[in-house]
């Protein structure tokens, strides 16, 4: 498919009443359609991966045609000059998750960059970081306990940062590592006791947030499992 026509076909979905009930989730992207993510999933589905559309769609700077883009870029193409442009171009968490939780995960680059963006300024960047480590966390079945400990420092600076999707991203990262498996679990938890100390009213919610789920019986009962 053309850019024109994959652009016209989302037009075509497009929900305004949905954009004004996105802007109450925190999502203010400039330029937005309103299509749910099922929708969208199954249009990437009939597209294919198409990494040259992919890029084609996401210069569009349309939030579902970038999502899209995420969906259907081969990971295998991706570099990191286009990591970098991309997360430069993040203008709201939705855009920033999907790009790390639908592909960004799937790179060589991946644990590199979520060490480097979480110690960026821009706050969508800096979310980006958090969002790759847990992202990482749920996809990454067979990574080894070691990787996912060197981000708890991370995580542990990115704590006392109070802005709303930084924080969010934090205490997911956090949250994700954890459920992991028993020995990641300690480890998290004692990341989250360490955060709470800290003279940060975010740290603060991040810990306590993380803790309640983490010491939940749900959680217990799937440790046991695994």
């Amino acid at each position: 498919m053309l850019v024109n026509e994959v652009v016209k076909e989302l037009q075509t979905l497009g929900d305004p009443a949905a954009v004004a009930a996105m802007a109450r989730f925190g999502i203010h992207a400039q330029k937005a359609l309103g299509i749910s993510t099922p929708k969208l999933r199954a249009l990437a589905r009939r597209i294919g991966r198409d990494h040259t559309l992919a890029q084609q769609l996401w210069k569009t700077g349309i939030l579902e045609a970038r999502g899209l883009a995420t969906l259907i870029a081969d990971p295998g193409q991706v570099t990191e000059s286009l990591m970098e442009s991309w997360a430069k171009d993040f203008d709201s968490w939705a855009v920033c998750d999907a790009g790390c939780c639908n592909l960004f995960d799937k790179t060589k680059f991946a644990w590199r960059k979520a060490i480097e963006w979480s110690r960026r300024e821009e706050e969508y960047v800096k979310r980006a970081g958090f969002a790759l480590m847990a992202a990482l966390a749920v996809h990454n079945k067979s990574a080894p306990d070691e990787k996912f400990l060197k981000f708890l420092p991370a995580i542990r600076r990115g704590a006392i940062d109070d802005r709303n999707f930084v924080k969010k991203g934090v205490n997911w990262a956090l949250r994700q590592i954890g459920k992991r498996n028993r020995t990641l679990h300690h480890a998290a938890l004692e990341t989250a006791r360490r955060i709470s100390a800290l003279d940060s009213r975010a740290a603060r919610w991040i810990a306590a947030d993380a803790l309640r789920e983490l010491e939940s019986d749900a959680v217990e009962r799937r440790l046991r499992i695994h």
